[in-house]
C-alpha cells in the first residue's frame, strides 16, 4: 500500500513538472504556500535533478519556485487580511493553523518587524503558514510579497542546488540512484505527517 502511494505521488510530481516545466515547479510551490503540507524539501531537489538533465536552468527553477511561493501566499494573505484574527481562530483548524502558530508569528513580528517575513521564508514548516498571520497583522502588501519573493528565492536556490549536486554525482550514487525518487517522496510523506501531527496536536490543545 505504501509503495503504491509513493509511486503515485512520484508519478504525479514528475508529471506536473515534466508537462508544465517551470510552471510545474511554481504550481507545486504555490500549493505548499497555501498551507498544504507538500514540502519544498521534496519538490525543489527534484527540480534540481531535472536541471542536470537540461530540462531548465538552475536560475529558472529557483525563480519559478519563488514565483510559486508568492502566488500561493496571495490567497492565504488575503484570507487573513479580510477574515481577521477571530476568523482564523475560529476556522484556522481547517487550514492547520493553531493559536500556537499565531503566537509564534506574533513573536517573530514583535521581535523583527516586517523583516520577520523574509526570515520565515527560509525556515522549514514556518514558511508554509506565515502568510495567514501576515494578513491578520495587516502587513504592508508590497513589503510582505517582496520579502516573500526574496526569501523564497534564496530558499529555492539552496534546495535546487542540492538537487543539482545529486544529479551531477549520478555515477557515484548509481547503485542507489534508482531509489532517489522514492527517498524524496518518503521524505515528503514524513515531513507532511510531522507537520499535520504537530498542528493537529496544537489544535486539540488550543
Amino acid at each position: 500500500m505504501i509503495n503504491e502511494i509513493i509511486v503515485a505521488v512520484v508519478t504525479w510530481i514528475e508529471s506536473v513538472i515534466n508537462h508544465l516545466g517551470p510552471w510545474g515547479v511554481a504550481l507545486l510551490m504555490a500549493i505548499e504556500s497555501c498551507n498544504i503540507p507538500l514540502p519544498s524539501e521534496a519538490i525543489l531537489p527534484f527540480a534540481g535533478y531535472l536541471v542536470t538533465k537540461g530540462t531548465f536552468s538552475i536560475h529558472t527553477a529557483a525563480i519559478f519556485g519563488a514565483i510559486g511561493c508568492v502566488l500561493g501566499s496571495i490567497p492565504s494573505y488575503y484570507l487573513g487580511y479580510f477574515g481577521g484574527r477571530k476568523f482564523i481562530e475560529k476556522y484556522g483548524k481547517y487550514f492547520l493553523i493553531s493559536h500556537h502558530d499565531l503566537e509564534i508569528a506574533d513573536k517573530w513580528v514583535d521581535k523583527y518587524g516586517d523583516f520577520s517575513f523574509f526570515i520565515c521564508r527560509m525556515l522549514p514548516v514556518v514558511r508554509t503558514f506565515i502568510s495567514l498571520p501576515a494578513g491578520i497583522l495587516k502587513a504592508k502588501k508590497r513589503t510582505f510579497f517582496l520579502y516573500t519573493f526574496v526569501g523564497s528565492l534564496i530558499w529555492s536556490y539552496l534546495l535546487v542546488w542540492v538537487g543539482v549536486k545529486m544529479g551531477q554525482n549520478t555515477e557515484a550514487l548509481k547503485h542507489i540512484w534508482h531509489k532517489f525518487d522514492a527517498v524524496i517522496i518518503i521524505a515528503c510523506l514524513i515531513l507532511g505527517g510531522i507537520y499535520i501531527y504537530h498542528h493537529v496536536k496544537k489544535l486539540k490543545e488550543s
